[in-house]
């Protein structure tokens, strides 16, 4: 039986003079499951991983989860522009297995000696990749990983993303539907409040 990374029971929380964005939703994500949360702007994709971190107090229900690892949407904006990439991810997470993960994420140690500016889009998203795995997380949070990425390197990512899932859980927040149907196992439509297992395994997605 897999280990229950996240689960979320009876959440209920809106802002201040709104309409409730969850009432009563409830979400167990797996080692080994990308889960891939959906809708549109509004619909509380990105206040559900803000709940997950504790950077918003629940108003009712529980969220138990194991530690957490982040990837964020805009790779440029998630390092400081202005010291190494090695001396930032050296900042947040112990690097004493990063050789480990280089192979598998097509990185080579000397990209991490430049400042961001120098890689590309998907050099540095791939570098940020290597941050999270770095924290040991059980639970990986994933915050639109590839749309600000060309197509071709959007699928590269996912696919070193999915790469990890032996190690942990992965909630993926995407807008591209076709993204989560190819990547997830199963799939949260936050405006239709309905749950969809995607029919996946991890060895039936494209290679």
């Amino acid at each position: 039986m897999a280990e229950t990374v996240l689960k979320i029971d009876d959440l209920r929380f809106a802002y201040e003079g709104k309409e409730a964005l969850y009432t009563d939703f409830s979400l167990e994500v797996k080692r080994g499951e990308c889960v891939a949360i959906v809708g549109p702007s509004g619909s509380g994709k990105s206040t559900l991983f803000e709940l997950i971190a504790g950077n918003l107090p629940l108003r009712r229900g529980t969220i138990r989860h194991g530690r957490l690892g982040w990837v964020f949407q805009d790779p440029y904006s998630s390092f400081h522009p202005s010291y190494r990439i090695v001396d930032q991810i050296a900042d947040v997470a112990p690097t004493q297995k990063m050789q480990e993960y280089l192979p598998d994420l097509g990185l080579e140690r000397s990209l991490l000696q430049k400042l961001p500016h120098e890689l590309s889009g998907g050099q540095l998203q791939r570098c940020s990749i290597l941050r999270a795995l770095l924290m040991e997380p059980e639970l990986l949070l994933c915050d639109e990983p590839t749309s600000a990425l060309d197509n071709l390197t959007q699928l590269e990512t996912m696919k070193l993303l999915i790469r990890f899932l032996d190690r942990l859980g992965i909630l993926l927040i995407t807008h591209d539907l076709d993204l989560a149907r190819w990547a997830a196992d199963r799939i949260v439509d936050l405006a239709k409040e309905e749950y969809d297992d995607a029919g996946k395994n991890h060895s039936g997605r494209v290679a």
